[in-house]
């Protein structure tokens, strides 16, 4: 089993190999980064933001280890990306540190040293995705021949070579949240910071971009993502924040989730559901029907642990 640290005040909870973090296929590319140490991360606490009177953070936790990805979920205004703008150095907090390998760090050292992937892919629609990519290596010190070369691996890293001459406004959605998350990687971050990276990615291109986070983190990179979508992240992450109310709050992940049963021959209306406390119960259930003669075809659990420790939270709809 392994712990989520997530600062003092941040969610707490075991995650077992089989629970929030699934194997994941590693891309066949090639290496995304390569100056990772493992050891190194960057830790946060009591960050605290007010816009006039009101407060969306307040006294935030989070701890993100380098090999590692972490998780952060919470309702719509919940402060997560404020957190973020303040992690990636974007916005000063008004109390509070972040410190990164234990020193603590201003916010010129944070943009130099985290890559950071909005929401929403906002640049200058009249350049080309080579010269976005360009513009801001070089706006990392990168000369213009390195900068040219990183721009033309990551367009080939996100499958976006063949549009490498094309104005960012004749970009899907898709597209552009490709070219955001390649943008993000110019200067090859230690720490990764995304802020709902799949939104408008189509399947294949979200599970591509499963894979490459899964390879940067094996490599020694900190990633910290976050996401409503928490079928997905499940599959994804080591450890997890859960924030409401501006808070990074303490939970407990339940450990009882519902199953989903079909006989063999009957069809998925037919299937019938049974929660069970733990997969242990689970697993015994399942082979007294076999030893009743019982030919099971379906068997699998139909909630995910992360989303059962994001209701456990009580946090309000939305």
């Amino acid at each position: 089993m392994r712990t989520v640290h997530a600062g003092p005040r941040g969610a707490r909870f075991p995650i077992s190999r089989n629970g929030f973090r699934a194997q994941t296929q590693s891309t066949s590319r090639a290496t995304v980064n390569s100056r990772y140490s493992l050891g190194m991360g960057l830790t946060a606490r009591g960050l605290t933001r007010t816009f006039g009177r009101n407060v969306a953070v307040e006294h935030a936790a989070v701890t993100l280890s380098s090999g590692r990805i972490t998780g952060l979920v919470g309702p719509n205004g919940a402060g997560k990306t404020t957190l973020l703008l303040m992690l990636a150095g974007l916005l000063a907090p008004d109390s509070g540190c972040i410190e990164l390998d234990g020193v603590e760090a201003e916010s010129t050292q944070l943009r130099t040293e985290i890559g950071w992937m909005p929401d929403a892919f906002g640049t200058w629609d009249s350049l080309t995705a080579t010269e976005i990519l360009i513009l801001f290596g070089r706006l990392h010190g990168r000369s213009t021949r390195n900068a040219r070369l990183r721009a033309a691996e990551l367009l080939e890293l996100v499958h976006l070579d063949e549009f490498a001459d094309r104005p960012a406004h004749e970009l899907s959605r898709g597209q552009k949240q490709r070219l955001g998350f390649a943008r993000a990687l110019v200067h090859r971050p230690r720490v990764l910071l995304l802020d709902e990276p799949a939104s408008g990615m189509d399947p294949r291109s979200r599970r591509e971009l499963r894979d490459h986070l899964r390879a940067m983190a094996d490599e020694g990179c900190a990633v910290l993502i976050s996401s409503h979508i928490l079928t997905e992240l499940s599959e994804l992450v080591d450890d997890v924040v859960i924030m409401t109310d501006g808070r990074t709050r303490d939970s407990t992940r339940p450990d009882a989730r519902l199953w989903r049963i079909r006989e063999a021959g009957r069809s998925g209306a037919s299937a019938t559901t049974m929660s069970f406390a733990d997969e242990e119960a689970a697993a015994r259930h399942l082979h007294g029907l076999i030893a009743d003669g019982a030919q099971i075809a379906e068997f699998s659990p139909i909630d995910s642990a992360l989303e059962n420790a994001y209701l456990a939270s009580d946090a309000e709809r939305t």
